[in-house]
């Protein structure tokens, strides 16, 4: 927000596409900034109202009125330069012909809007010299995820606005160093450096470490809970993390961690997963971590636009916790005695050496002890002035697949979404910036008339995993569209439906709506 406000004040426009106008993106109140502290700031010019998912058909209505403006020599299309010296011209062709094959209504019906708020939307993007694409988990959490962002990507290519001054495309990442965490390798499907697990790959990685190194792609998390809950996993190490209040389907999720036979938590706190009791047999162990700022030898983290921080050691001890790092490292070595004279590692600056000998784009972060001390990867631009790192350096634009139309069976669609908390740590019941308590079902004001439903009014959703009592809070959202807390309403959500090209978890489900019978909620 704090980048939003000064983007603005230098003359931005903020459009928001979203199923509900977040007050937080009307009005907010930025710490770092005193006059915003002291009377809050407007962050939004414009909304739209996109219903939950659909933005694959929204942005594909957009892409469709800027080619046809540039097909008919107007201003304001898409990039012609752009797109010829930087992007690959088969894709183009593709794309093309994708918008071309379906009518603008069409599209603003599934994406749940009138044609004349795309066009409204094509004329502010296409009337912007320069212009930045956010997102976030609202987007990539769904069966579309993926496919939503790689048609906020065409939107960028095909503006040009990838690789120069004033432009790009920012995935907001959850919290401090998921963006570092993933770049160092700590997820299933990817090596250190976010490359592909491939041969050429592996043998560059096997002659840093001197042994062989798997082959295959490891577990998604969806992956290794079901994996864990059929007997196939005989230890869960989870580092951090409550699979009980972050997965769809928590009782299947308890279930599935009572019948691991050894499990590990290496936390800062106590979370409710750990008190899970294991089945006859079973081990519990826990260990007790320390906070990324009594790291020994400091810590290191990546922000969400590419900067490296370091932070110095606060040296405290907080009974058996341990440096996050050592933790893991010392149970290697004693895991595979014979390999531990292979793991370097043995303090802070020499885990910073060996990123920068692995993870060549990391360059500089040996060079980090001291407060203050930062570096931004990869320079002010990824892909500078349009050269890519793909084959011919062209960037390639992509055609997928446009979602069903949604039904027309009364039914609702429930989205999950944040409150006053930290991932699954609540810190308030009532939501400061909506007012909005643990137990409400955000409702359209039309939807609600429609059922005879007041602000407050008892209600249960349900479908075939469960129901959940709450309370009707009016909220400017999209027709047919429903949001409640995460993870009070996780029950309803199918463990089953995720992404299928990045296997993300879908955290929205269909329900019915019933009005509450008199005292029965809470």
């Amino acid at each position: 927000t704090k980048y939003l406000l000064l983007a603005k004040q230098r003359g931005a426009k903020i459009v928001v596409v979203n199923p509900y106008l977040e007050p937080g993106l009307k009005r907010y109140w930025i710490p770092s900034t005193p006059v915003s502290a002291l009377f809050g700031s407007d962050l939004a010019d414009y909304w739209f109202p996109v219903t939950q998912a659909g933005d694959v058909p929204l942005f594909y209505g957009v892409l469709k009125l800027l080619l046809e403006k540039t097909a008919l020599g107007e201003a304001g299309g898409v990039d012609e330069a752009y797109l010829r010296d930087h992007v690959d011209a088969d894709s183009l062709a593709a794309l093309q012909a994708a918008c071309a094959a379906t009518p603008l209504d069409e599209f603003a019906r599934r994406a749940g809007v009138k044609a004349e708020a795309i066009e409204a939307l094509a004329e502010i993007i296409g009337g912007a010299r320069r212009g930045i694409v956010v997102w976030s988990m609202g987007l990539t959490q769904a069966p579309t995820g993926a496919d939503g962002v790689r048609m906020v990507l065409n939107l960028a290519l095909a503006r040009g606005w990838v690789g120069r001054e004033g432009t790009g495309a920012v995935p907001i990442r959850g919290h401090s160093s998921v963006q570092g965490g993933g770049e160092m390798g700590c997820y299933a499907t990817a090596l250190p450096g976010a490359v592909a697990i491939n041969p050429a790959n592996l043998a560059s990685l096997e002659k840093h470490y001197g042994f062989p190194i798997p082959a295959t792609k490891g577990y998604t998390t969806p992956e290794m809970l079901e994996a864990a809950h059929r007997g196939k996993i005989d230890v869960l190490y989870a580092v951090g993390g409550n699979f009980l209040r972050t997965m769809p389907d928590p009782e299947h999720v308890r279930e599935t961690l009572a019948r691991t036979p050894v499990r590990v938590h290496q936390d800062i706190i106590l979370t409710d997963q750990m008190f899970i009791a294991p089945r006859a047999g079973g081990e519990v162990w826990l260990l007790p971590a320390q906070t990324r700022y009594e790291q020994d030898d400091g810590g290191v983290e990546t922000s969400t636009e590419r900067r490296v921080m370091f932070s110095p050691q606060i040296p405290r001890v907080v009974g058996e916790a341990r440096a996050e790092w050592r933790i893991l490292r010392d149970l290697a070595a004693a895991a595979w005695p014979e390999r531990a004279h292979l793991l370097d590692c043995q303090s802070g600056p020499a885990i910073r050496e060996e990123i920068a000998r692995v993870v060549p784009f990391y360059a500089g972060i040996e060079k980090l002890a001291k407060t203050g001390d930062s570096f931004v990867y990869g320079g002010a631009h990824l892909c500078p002035e349009g050269a890519f790192p793909l084959p011919g350096g062209r960037a390639r634009l992509t055609t997928p697949r446009l979602p069903s139309a949604r039904a027309k069976d009364g039914r609702f669609f429930v989205s999950s979404r944040r409150g006053k908390q930290f991932n699954t740590l609540i810190y308030a019941e009532i939501d400061p910036l909506n007012g909005a308590p643990r137990d409400a079902v955000l409702m359209n004001e039309e939807d609600a008339a429609e059922r005879g439903l007041l602000h407050g009014d008892a209600v249960v959703l349900k479908n075939q995993r469960g129901a959940l009592p709450g309370r009707v809070h009016l909220a400017p959202l999209t027709r047919g569209d429903l949001q409640v807390h995460w993870p009070e309403g996780n029950h309803l959500l199918d463990r089953n439906a995720r992404d299928t090209w990045s296997d993300t978890p879908d955290y929205n489900a269909w329900v019915t709506l019933e009005k509450a019978a008199a005292g029965s909620a809470k």
